[in-house]
């Protein structure tokens, strides 16, 4: 009989303990793979990033009076390059998008650009690369529905305040990138 009075106490105190741990541990992971999930849109941007000047070189050959256009592109991907935070990047990532769009219109004006292998071959890995960038984007923002859902019901709540543990924000889309594409034929 003994024994069970020191026993039922050390075996409360260890679950308590274990129960602790095991919150700490699912935030560590959680907040590990947003953190992941954030280096690989790093990493498809920079991709993307890095194709650019074979591109710019391609179409540079065609259209050499095209050069603000060039420019544009070059500067675009000079300040994504050098974004230090999220918003940064993604403000510089869509000064890019907008300039790689221009490039593409360009090349409608050149028929023997659009039948150049060198620009296919660079067209179809930006492309590749794009839905590579929207799913990093939606895998990350998966990943900070599934941390903040998990700090934010019980009991994780009240270990995420024990732990000081925060709310992560998603990616969101500009009012620009919300705006309609107006097509006309």
């Amino acid at each position: 009989m003994v024994i069970w009075v020191w026993l039922i106490p050390v075996i409360i105190i260890a679950l308590i303990v274990i129960v602790f741990i095991a919150y700490y541990n699912k935030f560590v992971i959680k907040g590990n793979r947003i953190d992941n999930s954030l280096a690989q849109i790093d990493v498809q941007l920079k991709r993307r990033a890095d194709l650019i000047p074979n591109l710019i070189e391609t179409v540079k050959g065609y259209a050499k009076h095209e050069k603000g256009i060039m420019s544009d592109v070059t500067n675009a991907r000079k300040a994504l390059l050098s974004a230090k935070n999220l918003p940064a990047k993604l403000k510089a990532n869509n000064q890019l998008e907008s300039a790689l769009k221009s490039i593409f219109a360009i090349a409608e004006n050149y028929p023997q650009l659009r039948a150049n292998e060198n620009f296919k071959q660079l067209q179809e890995e930006l492309s590749a690369t794009e839905d590579k960038i929207a799913y990093s984007r939606q895998y990350y923002n998966d990943t900070i529905l599934d941390f903040n859902n998990s700090i934010k019901v019980f009991p994780g709540k009240i270990f995420a305040s024990i732990f000081s543990v925060k709310e992560r924000k998603f990616i969101e889309i500009t009012a620009e990138e919300k705006k309609s594409i107006k097509v006309s034929f």
